[in-house]
């Protein structure tokens, strides 16, 4: 798993293209002001991994209480390692990342699954609103 978080004064996207075939059409552009956006990649070995769930809640959850971020946005984000997932396993863990953040007080977006997003990013500058994460 990899993962690149970041602290984000504004964090804007809208769908552009869809990559599979198996996803539902989506129109969407949204705006999320005062957010940890997580971009991550689920990589193949992922998917035995059993206390990655675990991790990432930790990693996001500590992140984003730096600067007491209440926001969360997931963006699947295939471009990171070599390695991929199938989507099945990344939609389920994103979904699952989801209700277990809901369940302890953050409000949580998805950015369309499946799809390229234009995005427009604004960063906070210090050194923690930008964070590689291995797990």
């Amino acid at each position: 798993m990899k993962l690149l978080l970041f602290q984000a004064q504004k964090f804007y996207w809208a769908s552009f293209s869809k990559t599979l075939d198996s996803v539902p059409e989506q129109n969407v552009s949204e705006t999320v002001e005062e957010a940890l956006v997580v971009f991550y990649h689920a990589e193949a070995a992922d998917e035995e991994k059993p206390k990655l769930e675990t991790k990432m809640v930790k990693n996001i959850k500590w992140l984003a209480n730096k600067r007491q971020l209440k926001n969360i946005v997931l963006h699947s984000f295939t471009h990171l390692s070599g390695s991929t997932a199938s989507p099945e396993f990344a939609q389920d863990l994103a979904n699952r990342l989801q209700i277990r953040l809901e369940n302890t007080g953050y409000r949580v977006w998805q950015t369309p699954f499946g799809y390229f997003c234009e995005w427009n990013l604004a960063v906070y500058g210090d050194s923690l609103a930008k964070v590689f994460k291995e797990l």
